[in-house]
């Protein structure tokens, strides 16, 4: 299974970007996709979450301002921020979840992608 993510960049406060993970290989089922970010100095930390039955949860400091999706044909997670604030720079990572045909469970992590956002 690979992770490929994209869509981070720079932006003004107020601004928004989407960033994307899509998950490919032979993959039999997903059971979990989430967004983390990590800031320099800081632990990795949950942003956003969709379990396989489409429930979403969120952290309290992202609420109200994102919002993760997921296409299911595609195997691929979305995170659309808007109100970026300079606190949500970081590089943000895509985590999936799930089995596949060869290997079983799998539990992998996206490359990381920066996202910065300026006053």
């Amino acid at each position: 299974v690979q992770l490929q993510a994209s869509g981070g960049g720079s932006v003004q406060a107020g601004g928004s970007l989407r960033l994307s993970c899509a998950a490919s290989g032979t993959i039999l089922s997903i059971t979990y996709m989430g967004w983390y970010r990590q800031a320099p100095g800081n632990s990795r930390e949950l942003v956003a979450d969709i379990i396989s039955g489409g429930s979403t949860n969120y952290a309290d400091s992202v609420k109200g301002r994102f919002t993760t999706s997921r296409d299911i044909a595609k195997n691929t997670v979305y995170l659309q921020m808007t109100s970026l604030k300079p606190e949500d720079t970081a590089i943000y990572f895509c985590n999936v979840r799930g089995k596949t045909l060869q290997f079983g469970d799998f539990n992998f992590w996206g490359q990381g992608t920066q996202v910065t956002v300026s006053s």
